[in-house]
């Protein structure tokens, strides 16, 4: 995540909310009560469980079936694989759809026939040692109050982008270590260049020469998956020119629109660990104090544009046609030292013997042999002298 992410931005990247952007080629929906608009229209059908698709979308121009099919092809929940056998399709005449239909479903079979490999057991499971908690206790509205939604009971939190804005929030306390986690599904379809961040940071405070540790889920084009970005930033080298990150990047092994999926951070004074459903993906130990963040930091959660890089370096960039972007969050999660605590305040351990265990270890190895597709210690165009840890 940029430095300026960690504040209430708009979709052109500056501080203040965005102006309302036009696209030449919105699409209309066709609305059965008449009353809402092309926005309105498509967060209602996705709060509804469907995803309307613009008729000269490119999935359907990738399927070759824009002219024969007269609703959308829906391919939003089948799984990642038979997406990209099916959009591999590009016949020269479009296919009838009953033999599209029947193409996948083939598809389909052959693969459920197939071995699948489960997630292995990490052995501590940190999330259920730590209550979820209502929204408003560790948290409040901290920008975009008109792209949020939250129900009656207050355990369940929605958050969209559209062209004239994002939204976040923010908690209510600062803290020097602890467990910060939250379960997040987000949508699928087109959602290239969303960012859907869930983080600590103190930039309000070090505006500038901040710390910051990043989960970021970054939208993709169909047929791709989405992209898992974990970070740390300390002491300003977010904010450095070039930027001195610590990312590690995954392509899950289940899809994140089908399902919610909880995604924590776990800081201590030894190192910091981020956990996908329990098990670790990624583990930034201190070896050097420069390096590792120790100033106090707040816990975050946005959905924010940040087309310049997220998807593909770029390549990628939100298209409005598909707004709203929603993204959901429950299962709030916070244990930690606060600012101010007494010096009896122990940190989260991140494994049952304080440090990670050898099964935590082996299902970290497993997620990262199985999914990880970018570390920066193996990227030979960094500047060795910044990661002293590789």
């Amino acid at each position: 995540m940029s430095a300026s992410s960690c504040s209430p931005s708009g979709t052109d990247g500056s501080t203040r909310p965005p102006a309302v952007m036009t696209h030449p080629h919105e699409d209309a929906i066709v609305r059965k009560d008449g009353g809402l608009d092309n926005a309105q229209a498509r967060l209602a059908a996705i709060a509804g469980g469907t995803h309307p698709t613009p008729t000269n979308s490119p999935q359907r121009k990738q399927l070759g079936v824009e002219h024969t099919l007269s609703t959308p092809l829906e391919l939003d929940h089948i799984p990642l694989q038979i997406k990209k056998m099916v959009l591999q399709i590009r016949p020269d005449n479009a296919i009838p759809h009953r033999l599209l239909s029947a193409a996948v479903l083939g598809i389909l079979m052959v693969l459920l026939q197939g071995p699948t490999e489960a997630q292995p057991s990490p052995g501590y499971y940190p999330s259920s040692m730590v209550r979820s908690t209502p929204f408003s206790q560790p948290y409040s509205i901290l920008w975009g109050p008109q792209h949020q939604s939250l129900s009656a009971d207050q355990t369940a939190l929605t958050l969209w982008l559209d062209r004239s804005s994002g939204s976040g929030f923010k908690s209510k306390r600062a803290y020097r270590n602890g467990y910060f986690g939250v379960s997040i599904k987000v949508q699928p379809g087109y959602t290239a260049g969303v960012n859907t961040a869930f983080y600590l940071s103190n930039t309000e405070v070090y505006p500038g020469y901040h710390d910051e540790i990043d989960v970021e889920l970054l939208g993709t084009i169909p047929g791709e998956p989405y992209t898992l970005q974990t970070n740390v930033y300390v002491r300003g080298t977010g904010d450095a020119h070039p930027i001195v990150g610590r990312e590690m990047r995954f392509h899950l092994w289940f899809d994140p629109t089908a399902a919610f999926h909880h995604y924590a951070v776990l800081w201590n004074p030894d190192e910091i660990v981020f956990l996908v459903d329990d098990v670790p993906v990624h583990r930034y130990q201190k070896k050097v104090e420069a390096t590792f963040p120790e100033r106090e930091m707040w816990a975050y959660g946005s959905v924010w544009d940040a087309s310049d890089w997220a998807t593909d370096n770029g390549r990628y960039r939100a298209d409005y046609r598909y707004q709203p972007f929603v993204s959901r969050f429950r299962e709030f999660k916070v244990a930690g030292c606060e600012v101010g605590a007494p010096a009896s305040c122990r940190p989260v351990a991140a494994g049952p013997g304080g440090g990670l265990s050898a099964q935590q270890g082996a299902a970290m190895r497993w997620a990262q042999q199985r999914s990880m597709v970018y570390y920066y210690c193996q990227d030979g165009s960094k500047d060795r002298s910044n990661y002293p840890e590789c």
